[in-house]
């Protein structure tokens, strides 16, 4: 091998980036030396990109103390996955769709998409339907859903007009099956249904993703603040909070938000 050659850093068994195109068999997986300082971002393929983040934590303007100040990463949604899901996903599907025909409302209508990403099954549902779907996935004998083990939220500002994202997560012992459900709101108009009717589980889970995201659930018995104080301003985990500069009150000093700290070269 010629020393002229690039080597990818980290890579394990290939030594240049046309090895790792071939182990990979996609050329939009591999970004070549030298492309981030180029200002190049890498291409996804088969995902919707919404956004491009930079640095390891997407902060502006600050020192950046971590070494990946240079690193330059495509924020991608996975597009939808066609036929045949693999595994029980087939099953889970087909057993959905006839359902929910039963109960007059038609698949198309109530799911945005279906994706298998990563060997996991995400049905994006229209946030109108949410309550509807739930039910259907936790009384269908060939689905028995009886588990909501989680529900939390993901803030996505390049996402327009679908900025939040509530995220169930199933389980079924009966079938031995997991599945997420994935629905989205607008931050002008962060509502989406409450499942605490079908899963009284997600009550506690409904109060955090709304103290944290804000996502008001609509429907839910006590929608309170379960983390922060009462009368704490915003929500600390959507991506616009404010980073620091919070008072340390018993020690009478403020932690400084990431632009002011003393950054290191």
């Amino acid at each position: 091998m010629s020393q002229d050659t690039p080597i990818t850093p980290g890579a394990d068994r290939s030594e240049t980036v046309e090895d790792q195109r071939v182990e990979t068999g996609s050329q939009a997986d591999v970004v070549p030396v030298g492309a981030v300082d180029l200002g190049l971002t890498p291409v996804v393929t088969g995902h919707e990109t919404i956004g491009v983040r930079k640095g390891a934590f997407g902060a502006a303007g600050s020192g950046d103390t971590s070494g990946f100040g240079g690193l330059v990463a495509p924020i991608a949604m996975p597009g939808p996955s066609a036929r045949p899901f693999g595994g029980d996903f087939d099953a889970v599907a087909d057993e959905l769709e006839l359902a929910l025909a039963d109960a007059g409302l038609p698949m198309d209508s109530a799911i945005e998409k279906v994706v298998v990403d990563r060997g996991e099954l995400t049905l994006y549902v229209q946030r109108e339907h949410l309550e509807a779907v739930g039910r259907t996935l936790r009384d269908e004998p060939g689905l028995r859903f009886e588990i909501c083990h989680s529900v939390s939220g993901v803030h996505y500002p390049g996402d327009q007009g679908r900025e939040l994202h509530a995220v169930i997560h199933l389980l079924s012992i009966t079938h031995k099956r997991r599945i997420r459900l994935e629905v989205a709101c607008p931050d002008q108009d962060p509502h989406v249904p409450s499942l605490t009717a079908v899963w009284p589980s997600a009550d506690w889970h409904e109060r955090e993703t709304w103290d944290m995201f804000g996502i008001v659930f609509d429907g839910h018995p006590s929608l309170t603040r379960i983390l922060m104080p009462d009368d704490w301003p915003g929500h600390p985990q959507r991506k616009d909070y404010p980073l620091g500069g919070i008072p340390v009150e018993y020690k009478g000093a403020t932690t400084p938000p990431p632009d002011q700290r003393r950054g290191y070269s």
